[in-house]
């Protein structure tokens, strides 16, 4: 994707020395574009743990590069399993993290100690070019939801879409709003109205940071507005992204997902989760119960950080200073409550049976 022209995926390889990793600075935005550069393992940890990169897909591609980089610290068997273990542990709901990190040893594990860096190099890079490819057909299979609404209704498209599943969330394209660029590229009339997504505000911060620099019309909105806009007829279409799948089909995402979906089924509008297959989770069945819910510090809800009046950013507490808070990351959407997957192999229904007719091989 593109920002002022420029083409950018959102983890690269520093083309001035060959093998340290660059990152979007996601906790700087939408203020500054700021960049960091990635040369061991514990400054990979410390961006997905952090929060300098997140999003399922992008996360397993910060956290293969970071395999790669602690192998130039030491390509021993012992500190593979070390250091593999350490980046699993830092976010524990996107599955894609410990997907990548075992695709990763599976192929590092065989290898000769004096192989293992270039191996590392190339499946990294190899997982970051799938994933692009992957969100990009995403955005094809999706697109075709949004085309049939434009056929049979005058004006825009409005969809809603919650917390960030674009580019920035992936390696290239995103997953929930693929469908939306590929649709604005075709001269689609869309508007997205992008949900604030507390108490981070990924969405207010990134969503529509990414929507306004690629021209796409959108409108910020409290989170709890969007049932009010489904009530009144100004949601066509939901779509969010993912950050667990089950075999069977429910979805954790970031929190407040779940209540969107029951809006959208109260007002019979379609609730659509878009998703690469390295974010399914074919070991478990029951999201609800089986799915991992990260708890983040109390500081993200009991503190906000903005640009002030005077230009400067500043991080200021809104709630009273003896109110403790907590701050589940993540809800799950039952499948129940959802009209269907977009993966890159096509759509299909939230079940079992529909993912078993797009990925046989893991039925």
């Amino acid at each position: 994707m593109k920002i002022e022209g420029t083409p950018y995926r959102s983890v690269w390889v520093d083309k001035e020395d060959g093998w340290s990793v660059r990152i979007i600075d996601q906790t700087r935005l939408p203020w500054a574009l700021d960049f960091a550069r990635l040369t061991t393992v514990a400054e990979a940890a410390h961006a997905i743990r952090a929060m300098l990169v997140r999003g399922a897909p992008l996360i397993g591609a910060v956290a293969a590069y970071g395999v790669y980089l602690a192998l130039r610290a030491d390509s021993s068997s012992a500190a593979l399993e070390r250091d593999a273990a350490m980046l699993k542990a830092t976010r524990p709901t996107a599955v894609n993290l410990a997907w990548a990190v075992d695709r990763m040893l599976a192929k590092l594990r065989p290898a000769a100690d004096a192989a293992r860096i270039r191996l590392a190099f190339a499946e990294a890079g190899a997982i970051a070019d799938e994933d692009a490819a992957m969100c990009e057909a995403i955005g094809d299979h999706g697109m075709g939801l949004i085309a049939d609404i434009a056929a049979r209704k005058p004006g825009r498209v409005n969809l809603l879409t919650h917390c960030n599943a674009g580019w920035l969330a992936t390696v290239d394209w995103g997953t929930a709003l693929a469908p939306i660029y590929k649709a604005h590229n075709a001269g689609i009339p869309v508007h997205v109205w992008v949900d604030e997504t507390r108490p981070r505000n990924q969405g207010a911060s990134l969503t529509a940071w990414e929507l306004g620099k690629h021209g796409v019309p959108h409108t910020v909105i409290a989170d709890n507005a969007g049932g009010h806009l489904m009530q009144h007829g100004e949601v066509d279409l939901v779509i969010t992204g993912a950050d667990r799948v089950t075999r069977t089909g429910d979805a954790a995402n970031k929190i407040g997902t779940y209540l969107k979906a029951l809006a959208a089924r109260d007002n019979n509008i379609p609730f659509w989760v878009a998703l690469p297959s390295s974010t399914i989770d074919w070991t478990i069945s029951d999201g609800v119960r089986e799915i991992p819910i990260e708890e983040r510090a109390a500081s993200e809800v009991t503190t906000i950080t903005g640009r002030a009046l005077d230009g400067s950013i500043a991080t200021v507490r809104v709630v009273p200073s003896f109110s403790q808070a907590a701050n589940p990351a993540f809800d799950v959407t039952p499948a129940r409550l959802i009209t269907g997957l977009i993966t890159e192999r096509g759509r299909c229904a939230a079940s079992a049976a529909g993912l078993a007719g797009l990925y046989p091989a893991f039925a």
